[in-house]
């Protein structure tokens, strides 16, 4: 398979799968604020690891609502995307923006302490 198709597929993926679980009846997961950040479908169709991110809500609950209504995501895939096979569906918590945002926190934090430093050598 070409890897137009598959860039093709990862896409519809991720907007199938973002629209969908504004459905999901879980407590755990329509009252999380959910991002699905990439999907990697393998060749073959078989397998997606579906990359998501939380941005409001317990990240571990999230996880726990994720798994349990796997089977009505896929469900609701298979009946959006006109694919012979549907994948089967693995979520992945994606943690680059909460590093990010670390990352940025420590940078302020520096940059403060050498602000009062030049100020004291003043």
């Amino acid at each position: 398979m070409a890897n137009y198709r598959r860039g093709r597929i990862n896409d519809e993926t991720v907007k199938e799968i973002s629209q969908i679980l504004r459905d999901v009846k879980d407590p755990r997961v329509s009252s999380a604020f959910i991002s699905v950040i990439a999907a990697d479908v393998t060749p073959d169709l078989k397998f997606a690891k579906i990359y998501y991110s939380v941005l409001t809500g317990d990240a571990k609950e999230v996880a726990k609502g994720l798994v349990s209504s796997t089977g009505y995501i896929r469900r609701c895939l298979a009946q959006r995307l006109n694919l012979r096979i549907t994948p089967e569906l693995k979520f992945i918590r994606d943690t680059t923006s909460e590093n990010g945002a670390h990352i940025s926190e420590l940078l302020h934090k520096i940059d403060a302490e050498r602000a009062e430093r030049s100020e004291d050598d003043e």
